[in-house]
């Protein structure tokens, strides 16, 4: 059965550049990371890059410097061991490790390393070489769109539904890092709309705000969030597109206030506060007496008027039917109770309570 919810509120920290491959880099930021994400408590994890290096790269083009991406795999290598090392950081550290393998072998090192998730880049979402071996594990897998074309997303969608496995979606501008007016947000409605019963989501590389891409995209029903993650240590500059300690900080902080405002599934009627209902019942009017009224008679709209305050066990506006029989005298201006006439209101437990103990 597919755990549909599994990528719901969860926030993937990945560490930019493999954190230079740099063990000790990649330990502080670990540490430095993890503590945010307790003192927030939310559920992250943080992801890793796995490359396969030696296979990766055709040997004849490994040391081309000319090749930005190739000198940047080169540089930022790391063996397993080290690897090994930053999975049980992160696990110690209370975050979910996860990984984006960018090759077969890497998938291989995911199983071994037991980590619950693996991420599929933008840039992969139609290498079925890579896609089948990941689905081979049957670990859920989130995938980013970034750059995708419709129907390479309709068919990663309809191989993992058929299989059975958890895929989560993330709306993505592949652009390092990304200006406001390039976020496309819309997308998160587009995915929603194309793929029900998928956790869509929102990565992120923008670089001018930490919280309104955040709430637009809440608001828009996103439930999964990644961006990009450093700190500023050993001289190394960090890239605009990456944030760092104090702004994943804003960043949870924000997702928790977002939630509050935003409140109750889209799919369902919120439950009111107390204090808003006793608000609200402050502003009704009560039903009070015309002139004074016997005990037996039928009572009718000619009998009462409106007015407030709304007096404790007072019928109110929204109870007061015409034909109720009196129960009791009522004098004039004298309001109208529930126990002085015969109202289906008071054979309801609940609503008897409810009209006896608000008001003035």
């Amino acid at each position: 059965m597919i755990n549909r919810d599994f990528f719901n509120d969860l926030f993937v920290l990945e560490m930019a550049n493999n954190h230079w491959g740099k063990l000790d880099r990649g330990l502080k930021i670990i540490e430095q990371f993890s503590k945010v994400v307790r003192f927030n408590n939310v559920r992250a994890s943080i992801k890793l890059q796995f490359r396969d290096v030696e296979n990766f790269i055709h040997k004849d083009f490994r040391n081309r410097q000319d090749i930005r991406y190739i000198k940047k795999t080169m540089d930022t290598r790391m063996n397993r061991k080290d690897l090994a090392t930053l999975v049980e950081a992160i696990r110690a550290g209370g975050c979910i490790p996860s990984a984006t393998p960018f090759d077969e072998a890497s998938v291989d090192l995911c199983e071994e390393m037991e980590l619950p998730f693996l991420k599929l880049a933008s840039s992969d979402v139609n290498d079925w070489f890579l896609i089948e071996r990941m689905a081979k594990t049957k670990k859920p897998v989130l995938a980013s769109s970034g750059g995708t074309s419709e129907k390479d997303l309709d068919d990663l969608v309809t191989y993992f539904e058929k299989r059975g496995i958890s895929l989560g979606l993330n709306h993505c501008v592949s652009l390092y890092p990304t200006p406001m007016n390039d976020l496309q947000m819309n997308q998160i409605d587009y995915l929603k709309d194309r793929y029900p019963g998928h956790v869509i989501g929102f990565s992120t590389h923008e670089y001018e705000d930490w919280e309104k891409s955040l709430s637009i995209a809440y608001a828009k029903g996103a439930r999964t969030f990644e961006r990009h993650i450093d700190i500023e240590a050993d001289g190394r500059p960090v890239s605009p597109y990456c944030s760092l300690p104090h702004q994943i900080d804003i960043w949870f902080k924000c997702f928790q206030n977002i939630k509050k405002m935003c409140g109750n599934p889209g799919n369902s009627k919120r439950c009111c506060p107390n204090e808003e209902v006793e608000y609200l019942d402050a502003l009704i009017r009560g039903v009070y007496a015309k002139h004074d009224l016997e005990k037996g008679a039928k009572i009718s709209v000619e009998d009462v008027y409106l007015a407030i305050p709304l007096q404790k066990s007072q019928l109110s506006s929204r109870e007061f039917m015409s034909g109720q029989i009196l129960l009791k005298d009522i004098k004039k201006d004298e309001g109208v109770r529930i126990d002085s006439v015969d109202t289906p209101y008071a054979k309801s437990v609940q609503l008897q309570n409810r009209i006896q103990h608000r008001g003035v």
